[in-house]
């Protein structure tokens, strides 16, 4: 079976290493890829004409989305009449991501836990909620803004601010939600669903802002680590409960044509789990963790949600912790350089993963083309051993003003 994997970052580089682990998989296309991935094609993914004519000329039969854009444009209906199977939500599905606002209403409409929110937009004047809630709130914009468009804020002069932030990069009639801020450690749920049935793999935890103790800007994630100390069994029966079921039964009842990833970003408060948002596609960096930590046959549990086996399947995973460190270059998520060289990956340890993201390849050299670089992923039975030698990796490699936090995973060696 010849694969096409839509994206270029550190999410389809491991995509792409677990893939070509399977014995179904033949060639595996990256469309676009980076400096770690082979059999790159050089094709916008937004245009899904480009797309459909390189997969029937390559005799493509699978496509999998990697990030959200995509999806949110409609590339599942726009393949609905090919032939080929398109892993990833319709349009109307998508909206879960495309919409904070949309995707809250779904929420509250299938009783899934989540935080109260109220929208605004253009001349509304928040300023009466903020005042309420003492600035202990969360901004969000409404669409896409690539993991930036969150603002976690401590008092009302941030959150004014925020909104400030908002309306100057989306317009001023941007349209955005206010919540009350929540309280306690995050967790990343992943699961593979086919619209009736879920499988989900190991318990993650993203760290998204950009510095040592949750410190600095929201960014993309600057790594994560697997399976999560702190959702512990009891943990994970209540958000299967109070969320990931509620979520199903609102999906069917939708009638949405989801047969894709879903992303449950979730927070442990004292009044129990509650449910920050969703992604309609593998979270990054959460997937360099929770795919190395799985056993089975991503491919096989793929073609299973095509094919009715997905509730009938059993997922199998790996002892251990995973632990992946970014690598980013200077001033990310802000303004940074490209085109700086790469030294030192031929001296990583054989049982390291590197994935690449943002890398491109000049002859024999890897260079820099993104904010985040480079994800080093290691391996051991003990969270402790891992995250040091993640650490101890990570000195073998150099590029100018490279940056990386050096606390992932601490939460759960404090757990």
């Amino acid at each position: 079976m010849n694969i096409a994997v839509l994206g270029s970052g550190g999410r389809e580089h491991a995509l792409v290493w677990k893939l070509q682990q399977s014995m179904k998989a033949d060639t595996v296309y990256v469309l676009s890829g980076n400096g770690g991935t082979a059999n790159n094609v050089a094709i916008d993914i937004s245009d899904f004409d480009a797309v459909k004519a390189f997969c029937k000329d390559m005799s493509v039969s699978l496509v999998i989305v990697g990030p959200e854009v995509p999806l949110t444009e409609g590339i599942v209906d726009a393949f609905a009449n090919t032939g080929i199977m398109v892993f990833g939500p319709d349009k109307r599905a998508a909206v879960l991501e495309g919409s904070k606002i949309q995707s809250k209403i779904f929420m509250k409409k299938h009783g899934v836990a989540t935080a109260d929110f109220h929208a605004f937009s253009g001349g509304d004047d928040p300023g009466k909620l903020i005042s309420e809630y003492k600035g202990n709130v969360v901004v969000k914009f409404d669409g896409l803004a690539a993991g930036k468009g969150v603002y976690v804020c401590h008092s009302e002069d941030e959150a004014h601010t925020a909104i400030r932030d908002i309306q100057s990069k989306y317009g001023s009639e941007a349209e955005y939600l206010i919540e009350a801020k929540l309280q306690g450690q995050e967790v990343s749920i992943i699961g593979v669903t086919d619209g009736r049935s879920i499988n989900c793999l190991l318990p993650s935890q993203d760290h998204k802002a950009a510095y040592d103790g949750d410190k600095g800007p929201n960014t993309g994630g600057m790594g994560a680590y697997c399976p999560a100390p702190v959702a512990t069994e009891a943990i994970l029966n209540t958000i299967d409960e109070t969320i990931i079921l509620p979520t199903l039964n609102g999906i069917e009842a939708e009638g949405f044509n989801y047969k894709g990833v879903i992303y449950f970003g979730i927070m442990l408060t004292e009044d129990g789990p509650m449910l920050l948002e969703y992604n309609v596609r593998f979270g990054d960096p959460e997937t360099e963790v929770i795919l190395p930590a799985l056993k089975s046959d991503l491919l096989e549990l793929i073609l299973t949600c095509f094919d009715g086996r997905l509730g009938e399947t059993e997922l199998e995973f790996y002892d251990g912790y995973y632990v992946d460190v970014v690598l980013t270059s200077g001033g990310y998520p802000g303004a940074y350089e490209k085109n700086k060289a790469i030294s030192g990956l031929e001296n990583l340890s054989e049982s390291t993963l590197c994935f690449h993201a943002g890398t491109y390849r000049k002859g024999d050299s890897i260079l820099t083309s993104g904010g985040r670089v480079i994800n080093i992923v290691c391996h051991s039975k003990e969270l402790k051993e891992a995250v040091y030698t993640c650490y101890r990796e990570i000195e073998k490699i150099s590029f100018d003003k490279m940056a990386f936090r050096t606390d992932i995973a601490h939460k759960g060696l404090n757990t």
